[in-house]
């Protein structure tokens, strides 16, 4: 049963890019299924937010919430009207990490790194993932970013569109 919690835990974190104080203060009322995306109040900054949900982090949510039902935080914690601790998810994060064998250390928010990344390599705007991200600063969100050289061999030359040989 525990693990179909942490799954719904862990799988908002990379398809949303969210932090994990954002994961854990999710509420059942900021999940919009019909237009699969996420309300993130008082992001970064004091500021509300939407984020991704992704079509299978929602079919994961849903096994979660038939079995569980939380009436208002997402991930209840181990005390009445609060939310699951941070480091609870980043124990869960750890274990799964150790499952899987991953030797590296990690921490949740690698995850939130690699969303970023991921976007950046698909071709999304730097300024989509800066939304996304709830940044203020586009420096900010450059810090996530990493450009892959195998996306930079893929840039074509603007001169590539012209006829030059004439």
């Amino acid at each position: 049963m525990e693990r179909v919690k942490h799954k719904a835990i862990l799988v908002m974190a990379y398809p949303s890019g969210l932090p994990v104080s954002e994961v854990a203060r999710l509420k059942v009322a900021d999940i919009d299924g019909k237009h699969k995306m996420l309300h993130i109040k008082a992001s970064e900054g004091r500021k509300d937010r939407y984020s991704l949900l992704s079509e299978t982090a929602l079919e994961i949510l849903r096994g979660y919430w038939c079995q569980y039902q939380p009436p208002n935080w997402l991930f209840p914690g181990a005390k009445p009207d609060s939310h699951i601790h941070t480091g609870s998810i980043q124990k869960i994060f750890s274990n799964a990490c150790q499952k899987a064998g991953i030797q590296k250390q990690l921490s949740v928010h690698s995850l939130r790194h690699c969303f970023a990344t991921h976007l950046l390599e698909d071709g999304t705007g730097i300024r989509y993932i800066q939304e996304l991200l709830g940044h203020k600063k586009l420096e900010t969100t450059e810090i996530y970013t990493h450009v892959s050289t195998r996306n930079i061999s893929r840039i074509q030359s603007p001169s590539e569109k012209l006829d030059l040989k004439r």
